[in-house]
């Protein structure tokens, strides 16, 4: 029995008006149940997508989306992950999961079929369900012509968007003595920017695709995170799923990870680093020519050695979990920021709402601070007390602090140790909010920090404490 009404009256974020199922009889429904920061649901959109575009005549795709953070209750928090993920259908917050629960949704992404005649068909779950969806819809949709019941007017619309700014959601950020490096994300490019802000180059065609090139002839889509280390730029391509590297005396772009589709490939010595499919790098370190992967949906830390191209799995079971122990046993969730202090390479590790650490000598995975993936929450204090809500991003200084961007809590945590084994965690009091603070990096005594909800990137002056904004200019 279908419940319509709790999809009726949900808040549509970006309709052109209000979305009632009795309305869209005579067309295949989908309803996805999906989470803006669940990886799987993320990797799942692009598919539908393209099966939206190919059944635009009888398939109407409706995106339900459903909190797993305080922040994401709040319809504009929603509204902006939409425009992010470049979703092209009506998007709906369930704020307090009144469709989750109606339709006995378990699991992020899930997706309810609805027939012309308005019946519940089947309930899909998972990040691989675009194939069998594809058979249904189709054949769904030919019993319903064969019977005189399907319609082929349009599906509804969708309106608004984001302001025009110079940046679009930016991600990743890399500095050198004179430059800046920055992910301007939604825009599927790389620019290179003068320490006023002026853009020198731009690595990216703008348009999502893969392809290696030069400068603009290149294709990037959703570049997330990037490291820099001499005449290299090294870029985690997230929505091609793959690690390219931008050689800056040319601009010449090329892939040195990855195969440009997603999978969940495991690496051989036998097999060619740009042969395996991997699924949804997001941010890079780069350490002594070992180039350092966060894989966020393999919920693993891969390693590549650069002279030889070798590539190994570093930590992390396959496993969305969490737990400590020997790297390779130990469970993370959507490992996302990485950062180097002291023998350790630190993780943000984002879907475990936590700091996790792993000793680079024996190979022990442990965690720092936060308490696990329904555990999320806001608090200072020492490692047993502290809560984030997905945090994204890592940087430490040379005095030994770490900072964290606790992104769905919209702050900047400093990290101090504090004993032998022991963790301190402080908010810094900034003069103004911050709307998902994803990237961070450090010179001397300023944090630079990408706002990206805000399209905007900062510099914070951690001794005065002076917050200025970064302008990016023709």
């Amino acid at each position: 029995m279908m419940p319509p009404s709790a999809v009726d009256t949900l808040d549509w974020v970006n309709a052109r008006g209000s979305i009632a199922l009795a309305d869209l009889r005579g067309r295949v429904v989908i309803l996805l149940f999906w989470n803006c920061d669940d990886i799987h649901s993320v990797n799942l959109l692009p598919r539908l997508q393209r099966l939206s575009t190919r059944f635009h005549d009888g398939m109407v795709l409706l995106a339900v989306h459903t909190p797993r953070y305080t922040a994401q209750r709040q319809s504009l928090v929603v509204s902006k992950a939409a425009h992010r993920l470049h979703l092209r259908a009506p998007v709906a917050n369930d704020a307090d999961w009144k469709a989750w629960r109606a339709f006995g949704i378990e699991a992020w992404p899930s997706a309810v079929i609805i027939d012309c005649e308005g019946r519940v068909a089947r309930l899909l779950k998972g990040e691989d369900l675009a194939d069998d969806l594809e058979i249904l819809v189709g054949n769904l949709l030919d019993d319903a012509a064969a019977r005189d019941l399907r319609r082929f007017d349009a599906a509804p619309g969708v309106q608004g968007g984001e302001p025009q700014m110079s940046l679009r959601f930016p991600g990743g950020i890399a500095l050198s003595e004179q430059r800046v490096y920055l992910c301007d994300s939604s825009r599927n490019r790389i620019l290179e920017c003068a320490p006023d802000g002026r853009v020198l180059r731009q690595f990216g065609s703008g348009t999502p695709g893969f392809w290696d090139g030069n400068l603009t002839d290149a294709g990037l889509c959703d570049p997330a995170g990037l490291a820099l280390a001499g005449d290299s730029l090294y870029v985690a391509d997230t929505g091609n799923h793959a690690v390219r590297r931008v050689r800056l005396a040319s601009g010449h772009s090329e892939t040195v990870l990855g195969c440009g589709r997603l999978g969940y490939d495991s690496p051989r010595p036998d097999v060619g680093a740009r042969t395996l499919a991997i699924s949804a790098p997001r941010a890079l370190l780069l350490r002594e020519n070992q180039l350092y992967v966060s894989l966020a949906g393999q919920q693993q830390i891969w390693r590549m050695d650069l002279p030889s191209e070798q590539v190994e799995v570093l930590a992390g079971s396959g496993l969305n979990a969490f737990s400590d122990g020997p790297a390779l046993e130990a469970g993370l969730a959507q490992p996302a920021g990485l950062a180097y202090h002291g023998g350790h390479l630190l993780i943000a590790d984002a879907g475990a709402n936590a700091v996790r650490a792993l000793r680079l000598a024996d190979g022990q995975l442990t965690t720092l601070a936060g308490a696990g993936p329904w555990q999320s929450g806001l608090a200072d204090g020492g490692a047993d007390a502290a809560r984030f809500a997905h945090p994204e991003a890592l940087v430490s200084d040379t005095g030994g602090a770490l900072y964290v961007a606790d992104t769905l809590n919209g702050r900047v945590c400093r990290m101090q140790p504090s004993g032998r084994s022991n963790w301190s965690v402080q908010t810094l009091v900034l003069p103004q909010s911050l709307q998902e603070p994803a990237a961070l990096a450090i010179a001397g005594r300023t944090l630079w920090i990408v706002e990206r909800n805000a399209h905007q990137v900062h510099r914070l002056d951690l001794d005065s404490a002076m917050l200025g904004k970064f302008t990016i200019g023709a």
